[in-house]
């Protein structure tokens, strides 16, 4: 009877567990994401990238599913444009010329992270 009882508790650890963790997932702020990545997009911030690099991976992985709304030139597919661009690593974030006739934009080469990307863009993330 104790051990039944041992197995009963454990499952119901092992639920709660699982459904705090499903939850705070759930709660995550996907929707600010998606305008964090469509204001990315909005002001021509541009990911290059290659599919095999793991800190591109990790870039992409930050985003979730909003990174379906952040420009992005896969490398090995597009070496022309790569190549026009001056990429020499990956991943390079391209941040286009300022709209008063400033440089020709910001290169930043590597792993940035989201907070990075923010101040850098100027686009709010909020957590």
């Amino acid at each position: 009877m104790v051990k039944n009882n041992l197995y009963v508790f454990v499952f119901i650890a092992v639920a709660i567990i699982g459904a705090f963790l499903f939850i705070r997932k759930d709660n995550q702020p996907t929707a600010s994401l998606d305008e964090f990545a469509k204001c990315l997009a909005v002001k021509d911030v541009v990911m290059y990238g290659a599919d095999w690099c793991p800190h591109c991976q990790n870039e992409k992985r930050a985003f979730g599913d909003s990174f379906r709304y952040v420009p992005y030139i896969e490398c090995p597919k597009n070496p022309r444009e790569c190549i026009a661009k001056g990429i020499e690593g990956y991943p390079t974030w391209i941040f286009p010329a300022s709209p008063a006739g400033g440089p020709d934009g910001k290169k930043l080469i590597g792993e940035q992270g989201l907070q990075k990307l923010s101040q850098e863009s100027g686009c709010p993330l909020s957590e």
